[in-house]
């Protein structure tokens, strides 16, 4: 009886002790409840339903082969003999002079990688680097089949390639919709890394509209990709393809854990232009462009650091001919903002050759429209280097206010003016303390204080005298073909 009644006493005094703890408490709700024992996903279906649309691809390429053959000794080594023991190898039969036989070619392995079935009639998609230089393609389907391939087409910008196979009723995948792809979701990705076939890895997401400083924003992700992954689909947990898996950031040469693949909406973008033409056409307006910093938006009034710091418009482009000019910031492209300068050439690119576009830029602290026409796009020129020639000019200028900041400066002849296509604007003739370390130098033309545009020195000097002492000095210079800001930052 006592042990029962002492076990009542400690059980009563457990649930006191319970109610105690829990008075006040905060209980989750059951939906965190359950959010907190989700169970990590299992990509066994994945695999089924996408695996058998994934292929491995093998390249060969011909080199160039040495001539022998019939049991004869390698000239090299015949060479050798002759020069250090002034005969033939011993045992070697003279020979007379040796005909002149074409030279031949040997096909040897170039390289592995991967591809995926775009459509069941043989189209299959991969990276442009697997296939370049390649004379042969092979393709293996996973039920071991194997065909020659016929590159469509290549498009080295983009790093997409399509190739075609002699076959029908393959599974093609499922394309996705990228913008329905979220930072953080599960991926899996099917490849051949080193060559291990129908390897599959998972991982997430890492991050969306990655800049790498190629053409295409990336998708970053964790997912393993090692040599042999190139070309290979990156699958939502839909079944769906969203990227192709094209780069990865490493020191060693391996995985180290950030992968990069082209989203699937650009790839297919580009794949039905090299199915339809064999090549990729882009659009194109003739300007160099810049990141807009911080302080540069705030000294010109822009406000927010956004859109493309135009430095420089091609002679005859359509830039040109729009009215573009350097110096300003370029925020839409047919009313779609541009956030940041890589934004404006992937807008531009993907604009038909021909298209009436609209250019949205901020000149001289307001913003106009610019009606330009879409060239097609041409391989980069490079840029032309500055040319000072010594001519006759003005005074060189050097009040209170000029010296203050360190420069020197004086009117354009009208040659210079020629030369430059300029109708103002001011050269520098010395540079030193605040506006040498603003990045001004010798040679340079001004052309606006703030957001006033200069025509000759006086207006300069006048610009600059009414400019806050306390403030930053922004002005627009030109170097060479191409135009910039600088902040020149008084003395304290």
């Amino acid at each position: 009886m006592m042990f029962k009644v002492e076990g009542h006493k400690l059980r009563s005094g457990l649930l006191a002790f319970a109610l105690a703890l829990t008075a006040g408490a905060t209980f989750l709700p059951i939906e965190s409840v359950h959010a907190q024992t989700r169970t990590l996903p299992d990509f066994t279906d994945l695999v089924d339903q996408v695996g058998p649309s994934v292929v491995n691809i093998r390249t060969v390429e011909k080199v160039a082969q040495r001539g022998g053959g019939n049991g004869e000794m390698d000239e090299e080594m015949q060479e050798f003999f002759r020069r250090f023991f002034g005969q033939p190898l011993p045992g070697t039969p003279r020979q007379g002079p040796r005909p002149n036989r074409p030279q031949q070619e040997e096909e040897r392995p170039r390289g592995v990688g991967s591809g995926f079935i775009l459509t069941g009639d043989g189209y299959v998609m991969t990276n442009a680097h697997v296939v370049e230089d390649a004379s042969e393609v092979l393709v293996t389907l996973p039920d071991k089949r194997e065909f020659k391939a016929k590159i469509i087409g290549a498009d080295k910008r983009t790093d997409v390639a399509v190739v075609k196979i002699e076959a029908t009723g393959l599974p093609a995948v499922k394309v996705g919709d990228i913008s329905k792809l979220r930072v953080g979701e599960w991926v899996m990705a099917i490849g051949s890394p080193f060559g291990l076939e129908n390897t599959v890895t998972a991982g997430i997401v890492s991050a969306k509209q990655r800049d790498t400083g190629e053409y295409l924003p990336f998708i970053q992700t964790d997912v393993a990709i090692n040599p042999g992954n190139s070309g290979g689909p990156l699958i939502n947990m839909r079944g769906e393809v969203v990227g192709i898996n094209s780069q990865i950031y490493s020191r060693s040469g391996g995985f180290m854990g950030i992968s990069f693949s082209i989203p699937i909406d650009e790839a297919i973008r580009v794949s039905e232009q090299l199915r339809t033409s064999g090549r990729v056409s882009r659009g194109r307006i003739g300007v160099q462009i810049d990141q807009v910093t911080k302080d540069v938006a705030e000294a010109i009034g822009l406000g927010k650091a956004q859109g493309a710091l135009v430095r420089g418009v091609e002679a005859g482009s359509p830039g040109e001919k729009a009215g573009v000019e350097p110096g300003d910031v370029i925020t839409k492209f047919d009313g779609k903002a541009i956030e940041k300068p890589s934004d404006l050439p992937r807008l531009v690119g993907n604009t038909k050759p021909g298209t009436k576009s609209t250019l949205t830029v901020f000149r001289r602290g307001s913003s106009r429209d610019l009606s330009v026409t879409i060239a097609e796009i041409e391989p980069d020129k490079p840029a032309k280097r500055a040319t000072d020639r010594d001519e006759p000019a003005a005074k060189p200028s050097a009040s209170a206010a000029l010296k203050s900041l360190g420069l020197a400066v004086s009117d354009l002849s009208d040659a210079q003016k020629k030369e430059f296509k300029l109708k103002g604007g001011v050269k520098v003739d010395a540079a030193n303390d605040a506006a040498a370390r603003a990045g001004l130098r010798e040679g340079d033309v001004i052309l606006a204080v703030g957001n006033l545009e200069v025509a000759n020195a006086r207006e300069f000097e006048a610009a600059v005298a009414k400019a806050d002492k306390a403030k930053s000095l922004s002005v627009l210079y030109r170097r060479g073909d191409w135009a910039q800001y600088a902040l020149i930052r008084p003395a304290r």
